[in-house]
């Protein structure tokens, strides 16, 4: 029997105004998912106020305790007590398509105060005194007078205390706390000019002071290893302008947590803009790596939209392919124009490595550590003047390097490397990765510059330039193609049929022939030849998927790659090989002049680069 309070059946089918408390609660899980978004709420009101200073202090992860304060505008009385009301806000004119600022809908402050308990104190430049208003759990507080300095101080405390259904899914004080720092860090990264503190007893105290460029900042944030393994990135395209750093190849990381983009200064998560970064690096890294990059677009609002999610993560764009392209080429162009250039780290994860002690327990991450016992000495080698008109690139595509063919060269094993060695040639320690000096364990060239060491993996290297010639050669011509006996009938979603058909010139460049049939088919007449046997509805389906996505066909061409990556593998000089010093030569100079050269296909770096300031410290003589 229902209680005399429940509504019957048949009054849950009547339509009826939710109470305002109510409706108030449901808005607030939308807008205020956690602390960290009450936080990211609050530093952008911060922010939008013209603040250049923002304090923030949190206890509990911020579900005790959250206190926000800037030196901006400030409210006075009227201001202060429609700002507690949903919907009312200074930021937004009549036209929807001309956000500028961070905030725009009102709902932040209100939403808070609907599930917690929520002050907020704030005095105007001119006024001699301030005024406070009180929310605790919807219910408002008439404003009062209060003894406040210049800009807004807000407070929060016990968050969610209105609703305690929604504490039941938070995670612990630590987590809630890292995520209120990576938040504060994100949006940090935008507004340089502005110093940023954040402080709590459940945390480190976090101080980044205001500096005069996106560099500093970036240093200051995401790490100054960033800033040494980066590349600079500016460009533009019919009204969009993209700048930033993105990391080379050799410096990237295990998740994507470190990728910060922004779009007018907005911090964004989006999967379109994600996807594009991705590409940029889909040839120099492994789908299991990702680069660490600090993004920033600029475009007129009119062009995107920014209200298409309650937390204002996710961004619209009117021509996204002109952004994804815009990233995709200004990266690679960035990564083309750097050359061959290897990780920071690199150097001293070696210089670790040749420290009493710095073997023990396992040696340096990544493997590839040093064998125990003494270190094997080798007679020098009698260098050899290079072949007539030097490497023949074109020539590696067909026979990779040339190497092998002529007897090679024997490394006897000696007291002193040097004995019976010309000197290195002037014109090529000048060059970016030196002359060749030695060949050793079979595998790795050493080299060397005006000042530094270079240790070259050479199947590594050698495998990276086998697949940028197979590459080339594919972006040549037309992919070869090989006919079916009988079409392959793929039953799909008719729009699904219709952007494949769309597509079919592009495709039949990857040799992947096909054609309508029928609203909801597509008859696939030939696949691509390198791929050998193929489940075509699996790669039809998935082609379609991917274009249903991002409207391009990288599956398939991400296909031909890993083909092309495989075929390059088998296809270059293995480790074991003895190399002639020409050869070597040939090597360093064919990675020189090759983009992305600094890692293989898997995404292992090629060389690594000890400078002679490294060694002198190695040895006490600096």
């Amino acid at each position: 029997m229902a209680t005399p309070d429940a509504p019957s059946p048949l009054d849950l089918r009547r339509v009826r105004l939710l109470p305002e408390e109510l409706a108030n609660q449901i808005a607030a899980g939308e807008v205020v998912e956690r602390p960290a978004s009450a936080v990211r709420e609050l530093v952008e009101n911060a922010l939008d106020a013209g603040a250049t200073r923002v304090e923030i202090a949190t206890a509990g992860g911020g579900l005790s305790f959250i206190r926000v304060g800037d030196d901006g505008s400030g409210m006075d009385a009227r201001d202060l007590a429609l700002s507690v009301e949903r919907h009312c806000t200074s930021k937004l004119s009549d036209d929807i398509d001309a956000i500028r600022s961070l905030g725009f809908r009102g709902e932040a402050l209100p939403s808070i105060g609907s599930v917690g308990k929520l002050t907020i104190r704030s005095r105007t430049q001119g006024a001699d005194s301030g005024h406070e208003i009180a929310v605790t759990g919807g219910r408002v507080s008439p404003v009062r007078p209060a003894a406040a300095n210049r800009g807004t101080l807000v407070e929060v405390r016990d968050l969610f205390f209105a609703t305690p259904a929604r504490l039941k899914f938070m995670k612990g004080e630590r987590a809630e706390a890292g995520a209120i720092t990576e938040t504060v860090r994100r949006t940090a990264i935008a507004f340089p000019q502005v110093r940023f503190t954040l402080s709590g007893s459940d945390r480190a105290t976090l101080d980044l002071r205001a500096c005069d460029s996106h560099e500093a900042r970036v240093a200051q944030v995401i790490g100054r290893e960033f800033a040494d393994n980066a590349l600079a990135i500016e460009a533009e395209r019919e009204g969009v302008r993209l700048s930033g750093f993105a990391s080379i190849p050799a410096f990237s990381r295990a998740n994507s947590l470190h990728q910060y983009l922004y779009v007018n200064g907005r911090p964004v998560r989006d999967r379109w803009l994600a996807g594009a970064l991705r590409g940029a690096y889909a040839d120099v890294l492994p789908r299991d790596r990702h680069a660490v990059a600090a993004l920033f677009l600029e475009l007129d609002p009119a062009l995107v939209d920014v209200n298409v999610h309650p937390a204002k993560a996710d961004v619209r764009f009117r021509d996204p392919g002109l952004v994804r392209g815009l990233i995709v080429g200004s990266i690679r162009e960035a990564l083309a124009r750097s050359g061959v250039r290897a990780a920071t780290t690199g150097a001293a994860a070696m210089l670790a490595a040749f420290r009493p002690g710095g073997m023990e327990g396992g040696g340096v991450e990544g493997g590839g550590g040093f064998g125990e016992g003494p270190a094997p000495s080798f007679r020098g080698w009698q260098a050899r003047p290079p072949a007539s008109g030097g490497f023949d690139a074109a020539a590696s595509f067909q026979r990779p390097l040339g190497f092998g063919e002529t007897a090679q060269a024997v490394l006897e094993p000696g007291a002193d490397a040097r004995a019976g060695m010309a000197e290195a040639a002037p014109e090529l320690t000048a060059r970016p990765l030196g002359a060749a000096r030695a060949q050793v364990h079979e595998n790795y060239i050493v080299a060397q510059t005006g000042d530094s060491l270079i240790i070259v993996d050479q199947h590594a290297a050698h495998e990276r330039l086998v697949y940028e010639a197979l590459k080339q050669a594919l972006s040549a011509r037309a992919v070869p193609s090989q006919m079916l006996l009988l079409p392959e009938i793929v039953d799909l979603a008719e729009e699904d049929a219709g952007r494949l058909a769309g597509h079919g010139e592009l495709l039949a460049r990857f040799g992947l022939e096909l054609e309508r049939f029928g609203p909801g088919a597509v008859a696939v007449r030939a696949t691509p030849s390198m791929l050998g046997a193929v489940d075509v509805p699996q790669l039809v389906r998935d082609l379609a998927d991917e274009i249903a996505e991002s409207d391009t066909v990288e599956t398939l061409k991400e296909r031909l790659d890993a083909i092309a990556a495989t075929m390059a593998c088998h296809g270059s000089v293995r480790s074991g090989r003895r190399l002639r010093p020409d050869e070597m030569n040939a090597l360093l100079r064919q990675m020189e002049a090759t983009p992305g050269s600094g890692t293989c296909n898997h995404g292992r770096p090629t060389y690594v680069e000890l400078k002679l300031s490294d060694i002198e410290r190695l040895f006490g003589r600096r």
